[in-house]
């Protein structure tokens, strides 16, 4: 007899079920284990690999899939590692190293040879290592509000992100964003999901340092939370800019590092298509 779905799984089915109609689910085979590829858009469309941020899962683009969809073809991708439908087996998981060969893997199984490629704070430290590691075949780099490229975090942010980190249970996830998002209104599915993800037992986040990002040479969107707690953006937008002086930098007025990007997906998304378009 199979197991009951945990609060997880079934929090993962619901906000599943908000994607667009057509929204196709893949599991691409990599040494790794298989991965989770949520895709949607024409199948002749510019090709569009989206990374999340770390308990977000590949859902979390659930509100800008529409819109992107319409111009794209997007791959939202479960991260290995984290919580969601990628499987950790074969090839272990040691470092950095492995993620870029496990992405390597995953834009083979899709049959991208190019591919336009966005990533959300721990997915965009990966999208920005994966252009530095593979830049033939990144057409264009979004970065939003990025961690551990342009800058480490806040000690405060640290300090209030351990309890959830070492003690993890919704309530605490939950705590931990509202305090982050200073109370704005979040999608409830995925905020469940979200606080859910961090309590998914066996999850394992691989670091490493910040990426040489003066080596990018594709034109490059960074798109920075105004109130983001992670970091100063300011600090961040002015580091970024010095950093890559061809790069499109851009404060996002009102916006938290969490609350993307889920809260206001229109405006992140005319950013992204006109970026990318």
């Amino acid at each position: 007899m199979s197991a009951s779905p945990s609060a997880f799984d079934r929090a993962y089915e619901e906000l599943r079920a908000r994607w667009p109609e057509f929204t196709e689910e893949r599991d691409v085979a990599t040494p790794y284990g298989p991965a989770r590829v949520h895709v949607h858009g024409p199948a002749d469309g510019t090709p569009l690999v989206l990374l999340p941020g770390g308990s977000a899962t590949g859902l979390v683009w659930f509100a800008n899939a529409p819109a992107l969809g319409r111009r794209f073809r997007v791959h939202a991708v479960d991260l290995l590692g984290d919580a969601g439908r990628t499987e950790r087996r074969g090839t272990p998981l040691k470092g950095a190293d492995d993620l870029t060969a496990w992405l390597d893997a995953v834009l083979d199984g899709l049959g991208l040879t190019r591919t336009h490629l966005c990533g959300h704070s721990y997915g965009a430290w990966l999208a920005a290592r994966y252009a530095l590691h593979a830049p033939r075949r990144i057409d264009r780099l979004a970065l939003l509000d990025p961690t551990q490229v342009f800058a480490g975090f806040r000690p405060g942010y640290l300090l209030r992100a351990l309890p959830s980190v070492l003690r993890p249970n919704e309530a605490r996830a939950r705590s931990f964003l509202s305090w982050e998002t200073a109370g704005r209104p979040l999608d409830e599915t995925w905020q469940r999901l979200y606080a859910l993800a961090t309590t998914v037992p066996g999850r394992k986040l691989v670091v490493g340092g910040r990426p040489r990002i003066a080596g990018l040479r594709m034109p490059v969107l960074v798109l920075l939370a105004e109130h983001s707690r992670t970091h100063d953006a300011a600090k961040v937008a002015d580091k970024a800019r010095r950093a890559l002086p061809q790069a499109e930098v851009t404060v996002l007025r009102g916006a938290t590092h969490h609350s993307l990007p889920v809260a206001e997906p229109e405006k992140l998304n005319d950013h992204l298509i006109r970026f990318l378009g």
